[in-house]
């Protein structure tokens, strides 16, 4: 990806180490076009134009990063990949959101520089640069003993945030599919 900074490196992140427990079933392999989901979703992040993909989650045929913590929700997964992964910026997907585009994608690549980036009204997908801020407010998070402010947003709150704009027409590659009646309604 060039966005004008040569040492920047981009990495992809699928969050998939969810228990998937409102679909019934994991919903990384739920199939989507013919393939997994999951290998949807990093074919849509190589597109947007990251330099490498990790996956959050155990899972052993995507050389998946287990959470540090179990049960942590996506703050977790990101936990583990940034104890993996050396600086840099992060672009963090869900794996159940199947019509998310890389053009979509690149429009947070290509924002200013901030502590986190994300659509408006939107807590997924993000660019959050993964650096000595991040890595301490992830740590505080995960310490927090109370649930509720152990959450995506408290991270992107600690970091900073810049949030761009989504016509309503972009917010339907944002359809997160959590259960089986929502997977029918993607897929019909």
């Amino acid at each position: 990806m060039d966005t004008g900074t040569d040492a920047t490196r981009y990495i992809g992140v699928v969050l998939a180490g969810g228990l998937s427990s409102r679909m019934g079933r994991d919903k990384a392999l739920l199939s989507w076009q013919g393939r997994p989901l999951i290998e949807r979703q990093i074919a849509v992040l190589r597109e947007a134009g990251v330099d490498t993909v990790q996956i959050s989650g155990e899972r052993a045929d995507y050389q998946g990063i287990a959470d540090p913590v179990a049960h942590m929700g996506p703050l977790g997964g990101i936990a583990g990949i940034a104890a993996v992964c050396e600086d840099g910026e992060l672009l963090i997907i869900p794996v159940d959101m199947p019509r998310l585009q890389s053009t979509l994608l690149r429009r947070l690549l290509i924002a200013p520089p901030a502590g986190c980036v994300h659509f408006s009204g939107q807590v997924l997908p993000m660019r959050l640069r993964l650096d000595d801020t991040c890595r301490e407010a992830l740590a505080e998070l995960m310490r927090d003993g109370d649930d509720r402010s152990r959450s995506l947003r408290a991270l992107q709150e600690r970091v900073g945030i810049i949030e761009i704009p989504l016509s309503e027409a972009d917010a339907d590659q944002l359809i997160d599919c959590n259960t089986q009646e929502t997977w029918r309604e993607v897929n019909g």
